[in-house]
């Protein structure tokens, strides 16, 4: 699955960087109170995509986080219903590696020959 993923992107960064160059031609954008900018047209291009795409990223990140929330709070809520013990949430800042000793070896360790 990661493959395919990563043919995809692979895909639309090739047919981005073909446009691209296909089209590097210089725009002329009226702006306010008399002001022109020269831009590339594939930067405003990709520069409009990117600002299209942003509020709907925005509204999905927000949701899921609202809906992530909903979904700790009911488990939470059962947890207590049912009279379980809440799993331990890990710390956020705290590393996730624990430091082991082995135990020692109880296998007996055959006599080295000369």
């Amino acid at each position: 699955m990661q493959f395919l993923r990563t043919l995809f992107w692979v895909v639309i960064a090739v047919i981005a960087v073909i446009f691209a160059t296909r089209n590097w031609n210089t725009v002329t954008i009226n702006l306010w109170g008399g002001l022109q900018a020269d831009v590339k047209l594939p930067v405003l291009i990709f520069g409009a995509f990117l600002v299209g795409l942003l509020p709907p990223w925005i509204l999905h990140r927000t949701t899921r986080w609202t809906l992530r929330r909903r979904i700790d709070s009911a488990e939470r809520a059962l947890a207590e219903a049912r009279g379980y013990e809440p799993a331990p949430t890990p710390a956020t800042g705290s590393s996730s590696v624990i430091n082991v000793v082995p135990a020692p070896s109880t296998v007996p360790v055959p006599p080295a020959v000369s």
